[in-house]
């Protein structure tokens, strides 16, 4: 197969509209996109509890926060971290580019975490209620990541491989579509079904990293590995390795829930 006969990525400017020294581009965009539809969901989740639209608000603003600055804080340490010792005011260079899913997840816990304190509730509770809105920011921001024709996959002969720019002209896996639909859409309507009914506290929680981490160390045998570090013994990328602990803390939150939820239930009936 030629490489005609691949698809060829369209010319789409990362750019949407300028306003003066102001760019709005189709990542932050996408961003918004998913801000605004997990405050939507959140809302319709609210009538569940016992949080007021003052302290969810609250909770998705400094969520929100933790995100971007955990994310870029997580991209400088995980992936960046010679950058960061020859010159430590790359880590303020957001104009760049550069986010780290990993480290934004760190930056919501740590805001979930403040604002569980302030609210009165458990860390866990706050975690299971947040945790089916992520996928949606996950999807947005993904498909952010397509439209910038960044994040492409490895080299491949697939029917649907595409021909990304300034990926050397080599057809390569749609990983950005790949991680969409596991992480995005997959991912949420597992989590939004489950966590429909009632489940002992830390389980949904438990299952968003199991779901999360499990989906991304797929994906990443087809997503081409930073150039920079590459591939480590057992052939395994930089975001498989985070991944690892996520999925091993998902299973033991999981667990950790159902088997307290059975000891509740064992001394409410043995009274």
């Amino acid at each position: 197969m030629t490489d005609s006969s691949y698809l060829v990525f369209p010319n789409i400017d990362p750019i949407i509209f300028s306003l003066g020294p102001l760019s709005v581009r189709w990542y932050g965009v996408m961003y918004l996109v998913g801000f605004i539809a997990a405050y939507l969901l959140a809302h319709k989740r609210l009538e569940n509890t016992n949080w007021s639209k003052e302290q969810l608000s609250d909770l998705l603003f400094w969520g929100f926060v933790g995100v971007i600055i955990g994310g870029r804080l997580g991209y400088v340490l995980f992936y960046q971290f010679g950058m960061f010792l020859e010159n430590p005011l790359y880590l303020f260079k957001i104009w760049s580019g550069g986010m780290s899913f990993h480290g934004g997840l760190l930056g919501v816990l740590a805001a979930l975490y403040w604002q569980s304190r302030r609210m009165k509730a458990s860390f866990l509770e706050v975690g299971d209620f947040v945790a089916p809105l992520v996928p949606i920011g996950l999807g947005a921001g993904r498909i952010g990541n397509f439209l910038n024709a960044e994040l492409w996959g490895r080299t491949t002969d697939v029917p649907w491989a595409i021909i990304f720019p300034g990926a050397g002209g080599e057809p390569r896996h749609p990983s950005q579509l790949y991680e969409f639909a596991l992480e995005g859409v997959l991912l949420f309507v597992i989590l939004w079904l489950y966590s429909a009914k009632p489940r002992p506290v830390g389980a949904v929680s438990g299952l968003f990293l199991l779901g999360y981490g499990s989906f991304r160390f797929i994906v990443e045998y087809f997503r081409e590995p930073d150039a920079h570090i590459g591939l480590y013994q057992m052939g395994l990328s930089q975001g498989q390795l985070l991944c690892l602990p996520m999925i091993v803390l998902g299973v033991w939150l999981i667990i950790r829930a159902y088997r307290q939820d059975a000891k509740t239930v064992t001394k409410t009936t043995t009274k």
